[in-house]
């Protein structure tokens, strides 16, 4: 036995001796024929109501879920929008036979998710709760009651979300896209505004739900722990006396490109940095034998980290983290973006750079290896994707939604596999125009508008995608001086002689974010000593005391080390008055010009600081208020503008204090408001211990 071991090992040994003579391992195998995928299996049937249903088994886990979604026409909204998102939100806000509270005991109870939108019902619980499941969300789809109390909630919450939105350069970015690309009488471009949403009424979400909530336009879409046989069985239980009914259909305009590359510059006077997108719509539709090849294009393009936009901006140039792009398709019109956010100083060059790269890749012939790499990554992703069984489910909804061959996901890696360099040559020329660009540059205009005209006309438009005149910009009074503009502050809020007999303000303000409560205190007594506090749910999570000459700073009851220079601004922020002792403490203005904020002409005035940081403050012309601050701060993200606005101003004893403070925090705004305002109530020393 041994010597046959021995034997066996010297044949095995002499055998790969001889392929390695005949393998070339400094060259990479050719690859085989792309596979076809064998994807599994999604059973479809039809209730007499015309309800289509999709099965998709999977019984690694005792769990199944089930998606009611509708195949609607987008609708057009007009002076409602965000009725129909509203309308969607509304069906799970009550029920004719449960309230909103009822409701969500019982899906917490059985450990469930239960959700709805404009399209449709969702849900999804453990397989011994199914039936419980469908109750809910059949009584949630057939038995809806549009409390008008819930519409307002709504509202309110969709009105502080487009507020937030308006200091969200991302934010404005995409609005205004949407509106240049597709035109605001498009439902692809139209935008939902605090007075649009205003017009909401229940009646307009009865309306919406009626006319479009039919089993004519719905698919059910199941998978899980399921079989067909019993799929059907709770379909025909829950869903078959849904009383048919015919959906009607929409037909829009086409959006075209513009006729010649456009700059539209969104004017941000406090942005730090430029939000940037080249962009256009594309005729492409799901489905289209092109699809394939401008996926390839695009993960070329500004797919991923590879790509050739992020390898510029980012790793050669550094003018960003990021830089990519999409070239989408769609069933009504599509849509190409490239986009970056860079820093001001660089926002010329930074467009620059993408034209370049856009231009570059419909002229010029990919290479052989970018090639490779792309199909190498989307084939990966696509594999990936099948690991879940609602991959197979979506397949088998889009393939019913758009007409799709039976084997259009199946042929998938083929197609993929087939795409050649003159492919991406030819759909690069076909679809992407960088020549009918809109340039769109969300930031501080005044910083690049001069130099981004060589791209194109340079047109303004305002957050909401209305184009305006800039005009001459407003020209500061002669004379004035940064100074007089401090006065009629000071004026404004009651005149300094009203301002010195202050003794000590107690300011107590009430703010919530993402469902917490905060409660924040400021308390100043004269000359200089300062105590202020915030507090979230009752727990103080920073606290800083000035006694007049110590200062101590905690976070979380941590202390914070302040260094000497950010000590001097404390000195100067914890006097009542700031602003009536800038030139005593070493404050440096200059008067900057004339800006907008909110609507309203503001003196915009560069403070710099006892330790040389500098802030800007705006000044409200007619009435002399401030309205806003604004300064930069160093984040892991980068630079950042903080804004901070005041609003509301109230007298107490003859002075004006804001009553509203608005503070955004990237989508979010906190809004905080006085709870109280105190004005000489003889404040003890003993408030302004250090310990």
């Amino acid at each position: 036995m041994k010597y046959l071991l021995i034997y066996v090992s010297f044949c095995l040994a002499f055998t790969a001796e001889v392929v390695a003579q005949k393998v070339d391992r400094t060259q990479a195998p050719e690859p085989g024929p792309a596979p076809e995928i064998k994807i599994g299996k999604a059973e479809r049937f039809e209730l007499e109501n015309g309800l289509k249903v999709i099965v998709v088994e999977n019984h690694k886990l005792p769990r199944v879920s089930f998606n009611l979604s509708l195949d609607l026409d987008p609708v057009y909204e007009g002076k409602n929008a965000g009725y129909v998102d509203l309308a969607g939100q509304l069906l799970m806000h009550g029920t004719q036979n449960r309230s909103k509270s009822e409701l969500d005991e019982e899906v917490d109870f059985i450990g469930a998710s239960l959700g709805s939108s404009s399209t449709g019902v969702y849900g999804s619980a453990l397989t011994k709760h199914t039936d419980k499941l469908l109750e809910l969300m059949s009584d949630v789809l057939f038995n809806p009651s549009f409390p008008e109390a819930e519409l307002d909630k709504l509202k309110k919450q969709t009105i502080s979300g487009i507020q937030a939105g308006k200091d969200d350069p991302n934010s404005i970015a995409s609005n205004v896209r949407s509106a240049l690309v597709y035109g605001k009488d498009h439902p692809y471009g139209e935008n939902a505004t605090e007075k649009t949403v205003e017009n909401v009424t229940v009646e307009a979400c009865k309306k919406y739900y009626t006319t479009y909530f039919k089993p004519d336009a719905a698919y059910l879409v199941v998978v899980g722990d399921i079989n067909r046989s019993k799929a059907e069985e709770l379909a025909r239980k829950y869903f078959s006396k849904w009383p048919e009914g015919e959906v009607p259909s929409h037909q829009y305009a086409t959006p075209k490109a513009p006729a010649e590359r456009i700059v539209a510059l969104v004017d941000r006077p406090t942005s730090v940095q430029s939000v940037i997108n080249v962009t256009f719509p594309v005729t492409l539709k799901v489905g289209d034998p092109d699809v394939v090849k401008t996926s390839v294009l695009n993960q070329i393009l500004g797919g991923g980290f590879s790509s050739r936009l992020m390898q510029n901006l980012r790793e050669d140039k550094a003018f960003t983290y990021g830089a990519r792009s999409s070239l989408s398709s769609d069933r009504l019109i599509g849509s190409f973006n490239a986009y970056a956010s860079v820093r001001n100083q660089v926002t010329d060059s930074a467009v620059n750079e993408f034209l370049y790269e856009i231009e570059k890749i419909v002229e010029e012939t990919v290479t052989d290896k970018e090639l490779k790499a792309a199909k190498a990554y989307l084939t990966g992703s696509f594999a990936r994707s099948l690991e879940s069984p609602s991959t197979i489910a979506r397949f088998a909804l889009n393939t019913a939604l758009y007409k799709l061959p039976e084997d259009y996901y199946a042929t998938y890696l083929q197609r993929l596999n087939a795409v050649t360099v003159e492919d991406l040559k030819s759909v690069a020329k076909k679809y992407i125009s960088p020549e009918q660009a809109y340039v769109l540059i969300v930031g501080k205009a005044d910083d690049y508008a001069d130099k981004v005209a060589r791209f194109g006309k340079v047109n303004y438009f305002d957050i909401y995608g209305d184009a305006y005149e800039p005009g001459v910009k407003t020209e500061l009074p002669e004379g004035l001086t940064a100074q007089q503009v401090i006065n009629s502050y000071i004026k404004a809020i009651g005149g300094e002689e009203n301002l010195n007999k202050v003794e000590d303000v107690y300011i107590k303000m009430k703010a919530s974010m993402q469902g917490r409560e905060l409660d924040i205190e400021n308390i100043r007594k004269a000359p200089n000593k300062s105590f202020s506090t915030i507090s979230m749910n009752g727990m103080a999570v920073f606290k800083q005391v000035y006694n007049g000459s110590d200062l101590v700073m905690t976070q979380m009851g941590q202390p914070i080390e302040v260094e000497e220079g950010d000590k001097k601004d404390i000195v100067f922020q914890s006097m009542i008055f700031p602003e009536l002792h800038m030139n005593e403490m070493g404050v440096n203005l200059e008067l900057k010009g004339i800006e907008q904020i909110e609507d309203k002409a503001a003196y915009a005035l560069e403070m710099e600081m006892p330790s040389g940081k500098k802030s800007t403050l705006y000044f409200d012309i007619a009435s002399g208020l401030k309205v806003r601050t604004s300064m930069v701060v160093e984040t892991p993200q980068g630079e950042i503008a903080q804004v901070t606005d005041f609003a509301d101003y109230k007298e107490y004893n003859g002075v004006k204090f804001p009553q509203t403070i608005i503070m955004p925090m990237g989508p979010m705004k906190l809004e905080a408001k006085a709870a109280s305002i105190q004005v000489n109530s003889g404040i003890s020393d003993d408030t302004f211990k250090v310990q």
